[in-house]
């Protein structure tokens, strides 16, 4: 299958080769651009370099590779999942993994080690109450720096050759400007995105667990399961 990825243009990434191990290819599509808060990165790096964090918390690829290059020293690094473990590890910078791809299981995994421990999150300008709230209820601290947001392109997607179109968050999937049609196929990369997506009357017919990987793993369960196999013949 030809699947349409939506990805910021500013994210480099290697899903075509990802897509290709699983048996498809794919092509990335911009619903959202991203536009860097240099003042915020500046400083969240002084803060690190301060000491001022007992963690941090990379909650996706984009803030992993525009601060990490530039630290020279830091505590306990968490990321949210392999892809911006990578971005890290490109830099030196070795980070354990969270065994979900969700940010609100972040509170669980530290467990009791978070309390009275100062948490920095480097992010999108995209509130994360939920995450806020449950480190502050486990009795830490946390400070975000919305070192980027994210903005709409208005440009209609270029789904006309795509077999599929896979939206890799909520917002890239509210903010999209695309027409669905019959035989397109919809893939959510997680239940927060399908959430998302049923609610906009466009419910997806697969549902990963928050990785391309798992998506592409469900993806290809899906499609042995037509009638005829794979390819529904």
């Amino acid at each position: 299958m030809k699947i349409a990825v939506t990805r910021l243009r500013e994210k480099s990434t290697d899903d075509r080769v990802r897509c290709a191990a699983f048996g498809h290819e794919c092509f990335a599509v911009s619903p959202l651009e991203a536009s860097l808060n240099q003042e915020e990165v500046d400083k969240f790096v002084r803060e690190a370099h301060k000491g001022s964090f007992d963690c941090i918390f990379f909650t996706s690829a984009l803030p992993a590779r525009l601060i990490a290059p530039r630290l020279t020293q830091w505590p306990r690094v968490v990321a949210i999942g392999p892809q911006t473990a990578r971005e890290l590890q490109r830099e030196g910078i070795s980070a354990e993994v969270l065994p979900s791809f969700y940010s609100r299981d972040f509170v669980v995994y530290l467990g009791d080690w978070i309390r009275g421990r100062h948490i920095g999150v480097p992010r999108a300008d995209v509130p994360n109450p939920g995450l806020i709230s449950s480190i502050q209820a486990a009795g830490g601290r946390v400070t975000e720096f919305r070192c980027y947001s994210l903005r709409p392109t208005g440009i209609v997607l270029p789904l006309d050759d795509a077999d599929g179109v896979l939206f890799t968050s909520a917002m890239s999937y509210r903010e999209a400007v695309w027409s669905p049609r019959t035989g397109l196929l919809l893939l959510a990369i997680g239940e927060v995105t399908a959430d998302a997506m049923r609610r906009g009357k466009h419910p997806p017919d697969v549902v990963g667990d928050g990785s391309l990987e798992g998506t592409l793993a469900a993806l290809n369960h899906f499609l042995a399961s037509l009638p005829g196999g794979r390819d529904g013949r």
